[in-house]
């Protein structure tokens, strides 16, 4: 859910924070207390496209920050197929928007894109009323919308689809490239002999370049290494010559007759003792190493010969940056297609029978799909319709067009659009060409309660859905949202008493008048203040005891409507 909304700088906001709570969370305050403003806020955060002009006048920058917790462990599963990974069951999504027009937007720390932030929040809230960001006005939402409605019969369905069409894509490429093959086979095997043959004598090892370097720079700076070892040689003799030797010998005896008083100082022997092995080790290593060097000319020109043979392989076969396993696979690789290339016709006619074959899987699990989802748009359409006439909407027709695609997918061969008349005479229409703003958000809250326990988006925004309604109407709209914030976290800006009364939590939006500017912010309002604002909203200017009382018994019926869903 929605947990917390932070704003700075955005608009008339200065700075406000704002934690929400789950189920119903009703907004209310004045015409122009900056309703919109904070929806606009919650929108450019989710990716809306911004102006500097929305910062706040005299500030450097705009900065919204969303918090979401409790992240339903499917909605966690799609976010990290978006390599977005909840930390700790969490996602902070913030949008920076400086003065400069440079817009900087990162989930959980980590910059992304504009499009990578859009594909996270829309898994994570809808917000209905604004056109920017309203899941009805995507044509493609409403198949997802229909499957739901469907099912797990036909959700165990699209899964088998997607490993067998996942399957046939892929034999279909490689039957593809196989009839491209088929042109030049001759020349294709030709050269991939040559290539095998010519990779194979080299009789390469994996690792082998890397050793090779190693011993070539050795190699390379073989004078360097010698006047180095013969010079150290020479100082070590020369101490020795010195009698460096016979003194680190007396001062071992001396020590060891000063032990028999002191156990403690039998380290400081052996330190000695060792000093004068590590003289004589390093002598036998260093003329060792010179003597094993007395050859270094031929075996520096047999480790150039054969570095110059993997270097030329290498860039022939696995490209600038390519190493030695490249080269290795490539001659793997060149082997496997001279053996289909040797029986290509059969292979050829194998690879068509499969294909046609997974085809035809996949064309068997369409049809089943199809008629599953003819039979939902049937039942959904009805079931809509019905809700929709509870909203107001009382000459509504809805249905799901279904048509076929021109081609199967991964997600079968239908497309779906839904399609709406309101009023008595009119054709239908697909839903995105007829509805407003206020509309379309009653219908999706229809929508909503239908597929209200298996929607998965766990946070909506209602804006605007109290527009051109009253009464009954107003009643019916707050129950459902009442119904649908069991399962869902809800919050709703409202002007009408209804709505705000069946309330889980309450907040008013104010707006205050200082000296040089003005403010926007917002608060959570206590019993006693959520009867006051109830009673705001029913009398207007003047507050009676009458119009209090009332707001009370409002509040009474809600939580009584509460108590049962």
């Amino acid at each position: 859910m929605l947990s917390r909304l932070f704003v700075k700088n955005y608009a008339i906001i200065d700075e406000t924070e704002i934690e929400f709570q789950n189920r119903l969370n009703i907004l209310t305050g004045e015409t122009g207390a900056g309703k919109s403003i904070l929806i606009g806020s919650v929108n450019a955060a989710l990716g809306e496209k911004v102006s500097k002009d929305t910062i706040r006048y005299g500030a450097d920058y705009a900065l919204i920050e969303l918090n979401f917790t409790d992240i339903p462990e499917r909605t966690a599963d799609e976010l990290k197929e978006l390599d977005i990974y909840p930390d700790d069951g969490e996602i902070l999504i913030s949008r920076k928007i400086t003065a400069a027009g440079k817009s900087i937007c990162k989930i959980n720390g980590e910059t992304v894109s504009l499009e990578e932030l859009k594909n996270c929040s829309s898994l994570l809230l809808d917000i209905h009323g604004q056109n920017e960001h309203h899941s009805l006005l995507k044509s493609s939402s409403h198949i997802k919308i229909l499957d739901k409605f469907a099912g797990a019969e036909e959700e165990k369905l699209l899964s088998l689809l997607k490993t067998d069409y996942d399957a046939w894509y892929k034999t279909s490429k490689e039957l593809e490239a196989a009839l491209a093959t088929d042109v030049s086979k001759d020349t294709d095997s030709g050269y991939l002999e040559f290539a095998k043959n010519e990779i194979r004598s080299a009789e390469l090892k994996p690792g082998e370049d890397a050793e090779l370097e190693e011993e070539f720079k050795v190699l390379s700076n073989s004078k360097q290494i010698m006047e180095a070892l013969s010079q150290s040689l020479q100082l070590v003799s020369d101490a020795e010559s010195g009698n460096a030797g016979d003194l680190l010998g007396e001062a071992v005896r001396t020590m060891s007759k000063a032990v028999q008083f002191d156990e403690k100082l039998s380290g400081l022997v052996d330190t000695l003792e060792s000093a004068s092995s590590l003289i004589y080790d390093f002598k036998h290593d260093a003329e060792s190493y010179i003597n094993k060097s007395e050859n270094s000319a031929e075996r520096f020109a047999e480790v150039s010969e054969r570095l110059d043979v993997i270097n030329n392989l290498k860039k022939k076969y696995a490209g600038l940056n390519g190493s030695l396993e490249d080269v290795l696979k490539y001659a793997d690789e060149a082997e496997e297609k001279l053996k289909k290339l040797e029986n290509f016709d059969e292979y050829l006619a194998d690879l068509r029978k499969k294909e046609e074959k997974e085809r035809g899987l996949c064309m068997d699990l369409c049809a089943k799909i199809g008629a599953l989802r003819k039979k939902a748009a049937d039942m959904l359409s009805k079931r809509i319709e019905e809700e929709l006439k509870s909203l107001n909407f009382a000459s509504a027709r809805f249905s799901c067009k279904l048509e076929p695609l021109p081609k199967f997918t991964a997600n079968g061969a239908d497309s779906c659009e839904f399609m709406i008349s309101l009023n008595p005479g009119e054709p239908d229409k697909p839903l995105v060409k007829v509805a407003s703003g206020g509309e379309l958000s009653r219908i999706m809250l229809a929508i909503k309660t239908v597929l209200a326990d298996k929607d998965e988006i766990p946070s909506l925004i209602f804006d605007e859905i109290d527009t051109g309604i009253s009464g009954r109407t107003a009643q019916k709209v707050s129950e459902k949202l009442g119904v649908l914030a069991g399962t869902h976290q809800i919050i709703c800006i409202t002007h009408l008493a209804q709505i705000a009364s069946m309330a889980d939590a309450h907040y008013v939006i104010e707006k205050t008048n200082g000296k040089d500017s003005v403010k926007t912010e917002i608060r959570r309002l206590s019993p006693d203040e959520r009867v006051t604002e109830l009673a705001r909203i029913l009398g207007g200017a003047e507050i009676t005891n009458t119009v209090l009382e009332n707001a009370r018994e409002m509040i009474a019926l809600a939580d009584n409507i509460k108590n049962n869903r």
